[in-house]
């Protein structure tokens, strides 16, 4: 899969050619921008090349038109991907070198990412009710509380790593059939419901001193 920056050469072969053979490429952006580059024969016309650059991210159609002999149509799509990074947009409660001295190995390329989802799940589904002393952006100013959330979203991560992403999706595989495949997944009447979160997200809040953060119960009217 071409990454964003990438340059990469577009071809088409034409097994059925001559010298009335001509192709042409219509590029096509994520955001419906249009280019035409230049178009090369190779081999007397049996192939044609173009070279092709990705700017951005997303789906790209290439659209090759031939006349002559050997006259078609062929659309191409290509998937790019984005530069990978090495920090997310948004607040994240650790960062990829918290990540790797938990792990105690290097961190996973895709961990900024999974860090920023898991402190937006720790947010979301653990601190709604939750209250404690921050700063200007939002982030916790006791050193105990910042080591709290930190190690909370570092073993979400750590458990993402071992069961999959995917179970914050669609819960996790409960049942398989062999044979007209047949996947259970998450909860149903006869089986326990899904485990979306680390044991060790649940153990490292609980570590927080009492003084420094309080979770408020509130009752529906």
């Amino acid at each position: 899969m071409p990454v964003v920056g990438d340059q990469t050469t577009a071809s088409l072969a034409v097994p059925t050619h001559d010298v009335t053979t001509l192709a042409t490429l219509t590029v096509t952006s994520p955001a419906g921008a249009v280019s035409t580059p230049v178009v090369t024969p190779v081999d007397n016309g049996a192939t044609w090349t173009a070279p092709v650059a990705y700017t951005v991210a997303g789906l790209w159609r290439l659209s090759w038109t031939v006349t002559g002999t050997g006259a078609a149509v062929d659309h191409q799509v290509v998937s790019v991907a984005p530069v990978p990074s090495l920090l997310e947009d948004g607040r994240a409660y650790a960062t990829t070198t918290d990540l790797a001295n938990y792990l105690g190995t290097g961190a996973p390329v895709s961990a900024p990412r999974l860090l920023l989802r898991a402190s937006e799940l720790l947010d979301s589904d653990f601190l709604v009710a939750a209250v404690y002393d921050v700063d200007t952006d939002g982030m916790p100013t006791h050193p105990l509380v910042l080591k709290g959330f930190r190690d909370a979203v570092c073993a979400q991560v750590e458990f993402w790593g071992e069961v999959g992403e995917e179970t914050d999706i669609s819960g996790p595989l409960q049942g398989a059939q062999i044979g007209s495949v047949n996947l259970q997944f998450g909860a149903g009447s006869n089986r326990s419901g899904p485990s979306y979160y680390a044991p060790k997200l649940g153990r490292a809040l609980r570590a927080i001193p009492s003084e420094h953060i309080r979770f408020v119960v509130t009752a529906g009217c």
